[in-house]
């Protein structure tokens, strides 16, 4: 079928695949002339893909203040003719790309944001095949793998069944605790997703299993006073350090992956002072909900129980108390290895020779997963090293194959029947 197909100032005819990805095998839906003629445009605009990247990445994006590069997104995402472009309240850019029908709608996503604070020197250098700069990688390589996946439906005039919507999303990074997919999927398109990529790091893995985790700053306080005079008064570093010796002791299972840390410790004012106040960052996680959540519990009875022993210690003189403030929150998930999505996109790495695993992490895809919508995270392809370091690098031999990876999959999952 051909499609007469809005694009800006001017009209294209699209080739339009009528039959699902359930009828039309992905290895059918491959070697379509059209998906055909989209590979061979991904195989030679990857040297553009490349300075795009490269363009992108020098763009600081740190924590929280991602809306210069944001802004460049949008005019990318306007010049390739997506339409309804906008930027949600969380600081996402969106745009679509619409099918013949608004349904199914699969969401396709990168992460805008960094690690890097502000006044990072952001320079990318290049030897040989390899770039090296930071966040070249994660997610520079993801944002770059979307907008070829566009400019490739574009080239070879192609239109899906279903809807796809592109999304440049915030606060993947830290403490950004996937403020952005949080916004998506509770508000922005809340109720309107029925599948969900995110393309993010290298190679050709697939994520299907999503850690999630509790961040606390826990903080101790009392009155304080001078070492000699007020000795005998309890003492919030040392209920801290109580704290931390019950969490040395927590029990937890290899599988699922259970962890826990201390990340970060602050307090005190001098050598001769009993402080009035320390502090410790506290990071818990797991693959599985229901230990994540056991552990939660564990840690705040923890807590307190430390808290109750210093005070009791000192006969209560000069208290200790307790608060944990809950700075960040990802929901575990997973998409079954058996759902449509996965064998899906473990189809289109067999078929397109690239090698086939499941992994678990903590990324974008984590929310969906969570409200069981089917979810993956998949790498943009090429290689490289030193993700979350000023010495990240990006190695772009065959990095083309990634791109056209992403491209067979969402055109596959754009053709599937609603769940």
């Amino acid at each position: 079928m051909i499609l007469v197909f809005p694009n800006t100032s001017r009209l294209f005819l699209f080739t339009v695949f009528t039959v699902s990805a359930s009828a039309q095998t992905v290895a059918t839906l491959a070697g379509e002339p059209s998906v055909k003629r989209a590979f061979e445009f991904i195989k030679r605009n990857e040297p553009e893909m490349l300075r795009e990247q490269q363009r992108i990445c020098e763009i600081a994006a740190p924590p929280f203040e991602e809306s210069v590069r944001a802004a460049e997104l949008k005019k990318l995402f306007e010049r390739l003719g997506l339409a309804a472009v906008r930027i949600d309240k969380a600081g996402n850019v969106i745009g679509a790309r619409p099918g013949l029908k608004p349904r199914p709608n699969l969401v396709f996503a990168a992460h805008l944001d960094t690690v890097f604070p502000p006044g990072t020197d952001l320079h990318v250098t290049h030897t040989d095949d390899v770039m090296k700069g930071p966040g070249i990688g994660d997610d520079c390589r993801g944002l770059v793998v979307m907008l070829g996946v566009i400019r490739a439906l574009n080239e070879a005039k192609i239109a899906t069944p279903g809807t796809i919507t592109f999304v440049a999303d915030v606060g993947e990074e830290g403490l950004g605790d996937l403020r952005g997919m949080k916004q998506l999927f509770g508000e922005t398109l809340k109720g309107g997703i029925d599948a969900f990529i995110s393309v993010d790091g290298l190679g050709a893995g697939i994520t299907n299993t999503g850690v999630g985790s509790y961040r606390y700053k826990v903080t101790f306080k009392g009155p304080g006073g001078h070492s000699y005079g007020s000795f005998g008064m309890a003492n919030p570093i040392q209920a801290m350090g109580r704290a931390i010796a019950k969490i040395d002791q927590f029990e937890v299972p290899e599988r699922p992956k259970t962890t826990f840390n201390v990340g970060r410790v602050g307090g005190g004012t001098s050598v001769n002072a009993i402080p009035f106040e320390a502090w410790m960052e506290v990071d818990m996680r797991s693959s599985d909900v229901n230990e994540l959540n056991k552990l939660n519990e564990k840690f705040k009875s923890a807590m307190n129980e430390a808290v109750a022993e210093e005070n009791k210690r000192w006969n209560n003189r000069g208290p200790v108390s307790v608060s944990m403030e809950l700075v960040g929150l990802r929901p575990a998930g997973q998409t079954s290895e058996n759902s449509a999505i996965v064998k899906t996109a473990l189809e289109v790495n067999q078929i397109l020779g690239l090698d086939a695993h499941l992994s678990e992490g903590s990324t974008d895809a984590n929310v969906p997963m969570n409200q069981n919508i089917p979810a993956i995270t998949i790498g943009g392809g090429g290689s490289g090293s030193g993700a979350h370091s000023l010495n990240e690098t990006f190695d772009a031999h065959d990095s083309w194959k990634g791109t056209q990876r992403a491209l067979l999959l969402a055109l596959a999952l754009a053709s599937e029947p609603r769940p």
